[in-house]
């Protein structure tokens, strides 16, 4: 008896792989801007021109993590299988790659004995792409409680959350607004976090305050089921007036929030060097959390959502990639710092660069393209050797 098969079309959502292929990327694009402005004592920007193109450039991009919770949310929630199986699932796919990583990452960079001393409590700082492991875990925790009510959920009902969630976004923002130049406060694990304005419910004795249990990557798993159970096809018409709006606002926030602080601590004064602490309240803008990522990422899905088919290259070229997105997430850093490090060699830095005002975008561009390249080459025929290459790859 002939056993039939589906299209590989009906078996798979198409956008959801060419949304996860493009986040990849977005992701190394992210980290070939850093550094740009990170060095020296912690942060420092050569020229001015340098301040625009990483203002712009590592804005376009910043939706990248919240693209792949998006993803997970609406291939995997609500559950469509028991707790255990799901967990069991979830961690064989998530866990295993990610510690022969993170132990190719403790050997490879720093001190090894003081680097496995460390992982005993949170990820290896020199690899600090590698936080996003813990938050997807964390939301994968989540999950089997959150799923009754996302089975039965109203598309009003679920609006309010969304409202009141985005409502959230703006806190970090709002905190930086309060705050303006004010000092970094270093925690005991010397990690710099901008200094902290309690806010509704938040004292030096309780963090956790209204909002705290419905902000951050909760979002994005509501935005993900939100997508799934009540967004239907679109006209392009309507997706571009819904996108094109909220992308090019996500990004003017981004943009002219990194450039306020910027230009705040500099003064439009060039070279710049401060501690790693001014950085992370440059960063602010950028957060995961913040405004401008959250209609960044929604313009992203809206997009993503109109590729409707595949054919030969997606088939062919762009389904292995998404396959082995995870794995390649994890180990891109490898080669993307040497690469950055090469190229800042090869063609200068800054404005002296050989390329003038140029240089900057064009490395940015180049490390972020050779490294995605080349560690998908690399994630794709290690996820083919048998028994194994899943296990390294994910």
């Amino acid at each position: 008896m002939k056993r039939e098969t589906q299209p590989i079309e009906s078996q798979r959502e198409i956008w959801i792989d060419w949304m996860r292929v493009t986040a990849c990327f977005l992701v190394m694009m992210t980290h070939s801007c850093e550094p740009f402005y990170l060095g020296g004592e912690g942060s420092l920007i050569l020229t001015q021109s340098d301040a625009i193109w990483v203002a712009i450039l590592n804005s376009l991009p910043r939706a990248a993590v919240a693209l792949f919770v998006v993803a997970s949310s609406y291939l995997q929630f609500p559950l469509h299988y028991p707790t255990r199986v799901f967990f069991a699932k979830r961690a064989t796919r998530l866990l295993i790659p990610f510690a022969f990583w993170t132990v190719v990452y403790a050997l490879v960079w720093g001190e090894p004995v003081q680097n496995f001393k460390d992982l005993l409590l949170n990820f290896n700082y020199a690899a600090g792409h590698l936080w996003f492991v813990y938050m997807l875990a964390g939301l994968y925790l989540l999950m089997p409680l959150l799923s009754p009510w996302a089975e039965r959920v109203g598309k009003r009902e679920l609006q309010l959350f969304l409202g009141i969630w985005l409502f959230t976004t703006l806190i970090p923002l709002i905190r930086q607004g309060v705050g303006g130049a004010a000092p970094v406060i270093y925690g005991p694990s010397g990690i710099p976090n901008a200094a902290k304005y309690p806010l509704w419910g938040e004292a030096s004795w309780n963090t956790y305050g209204a909002f705290y249990y419905l902000c951050g990557f909760v979002g994005y798993l509501l935005l993900g089921l939100y997508f799934r159970k009540f967004v239907g096809r679109l006209s392009w018409g309507r997706t571009l007036g819904i996108a094109l709006p909220a992308f090019l606002g996500g990004l003017a926030i981004c943009c002219g929030g990194f450039l306020w602080r910027v230009w705040g601590d500099t003064h439009g004064v060039f070279p710049f060097e401060g501690p790693v602490g001014l950085a992370a309240l440059w960063e602010g803008p950028w957060l995961n959390d913040t405004l401008g990522v959250a209609l960044m990422t929604v313009a992203w899905v809206l997009m993503f959502r109109k590729i409707g088919s595949g054919g030969w290259f997606y088939v062919h070229m762009l389904l292995p990639v998404s396959k082995a997105s995870y794995g390649m997430y994890l180990c891109h850093m490898l080669l993307l710092g040497a690469l950055s490090a090469w190229l800042r060699t090869a063609l200068g830095t800054g404005a002296d660069g050989v390329l003038g005002v140029w240089t900057t975008p064009v490395q940015i561009f180049t490390t972020a393209l050779l490294s995605f390249v080349g560690v998908a080459l690399f994630s794709v025929l290690v996820r083919r050797i048998p028994k194994l290459g899943k296990w390294i790859i994910g």
